[in-house]
């Protein structure tokens, strides 16, 4: 199997386990297929801290050198000076149907020095869950290589792992404190790794009564799906997005006797983007000031 086989597996794992954990983003699918339509993802996000993370690499990195080796370059930065996170979006360089991959960093040192001890106590023993084998089989998938089924389900078992929380349960302390510098903070010490949302790509939708992303809220709200209650964008600009409220979960803590408990935090949402065109050509990348609110659907 080469990259682009591994990367379907990964991406089909990853957003049958996101489903799981959105029901809304399940519901939209059943509802564009039930009317002929077609479901493809204009984007993923993930999270993570620019900081000493165990043995992860730190940042950015400890994620995009999974999707780089597995067909993906990195396109534009984006600053988002008030939240103190950068971020970048990579898109595939062969496949312009394959989701760009949007990873943002949270700037740790550039919090106040008792948000940054928080952090940074609470990953410190972090483990890399990538093991030199995974590692030398990405290097070889990015080298153009195959290798066998067998071996290639094994390292995306591997690669889906990945996308959790590797470090020790946070304390419910170390959470709640940590939400009153960034509730990004917070929500990563929460789920690590894991996919922050998937996107709808309004574009490939297909659904002939659904012509716009308009028209598609429209039905999702009738179908009782909580939706955001304003646009990120205006009509017709290059990139109009939306998105479902977020999905709250009950996730484990450790509480101040050392025992474990659970917290009511937010998950994720599911996004709706719609692009429109440049020069001729669909628009592709990020606009900070519309993440900069779609951010804020997280907040607990």
């Amino acid at each position: 199997m080469k990259a682009a086989e591994v990367l379907g597996a990964l991406l089909a794992e990853l957003w049958a386990g996101y489903k799981a954990r959105v029901p809304y983003a399940a519901q939209y699918e059943k509802m564009a297929r039930e009317k002929g339509g077609a479901v493809h993802n204009d984007h993923i996000a993930f999270r993570t801290f620019n900081c000493a993370v165990g043995t992860q690499p730190a940042g950015v990195i400890g994620i995009s050198r999974i999707f780089e080796a597995l067909g993906y370059e990195r396109k534009d930065q984006y600053d988002f000076t008030e939240k103190k996170l950068t971020a970048w979006h990579f898109e595939h360089k062969t496949n312009p149907d394959s989701p760009k991959i949007f990873i943002s960093q949270l700037e740790v040192d550039k919090l106040p020095a008792e948000g940054q001890a928080i952090i940074k106590d609470a990953v410190k023993n972090a483990h890399d869950p990538l093991t030199s084998t995974d590692l030398e089989l990405l290097s070889a998938l990015q080298g153009g290589e195959e290798i066998d089924e067998h071996t290639a389900q094994t390292l995306t078992e591997s690669l889906v792992d990945f996308f959790a929380r590797h470090w020790d349960i946070p304390a419910r302390k170390a959470v709640e404190e940590a939400n009153k510098h960034s509730q990004y903070a917070a929500w990563t010490l929460l789920h690590g790794n894991s996919v922050n949302h998937f996107t709808a790509w309004i574009n490939k939708q297909n659904v002939s009564a659904w012509p716009d992303i308009e028209a598609t809220v429209e039905a999702l709200k009738a179908a009782g799906i909580p939706m955001k209650k304003e646009y990120e964008g205006e009509k017709g600009s290059k990139l109009r997005q939306s998105s479902t409220e977020a999905v709250m979960e009950k996730v484990e803590v450790r509480e101040s006797d050392g025992s474990i408990g659970k917290i009511e935090w937010s998950y994720a949402y599911y996004e709706l983007a719609e692009r429109g065109l440049v020069d001729g050509k669909e628009f592709s990348g990020f606009l900070g000031p519309q993440a900069t609110n779609l951010f804020e659907m997280t907040k607990t």
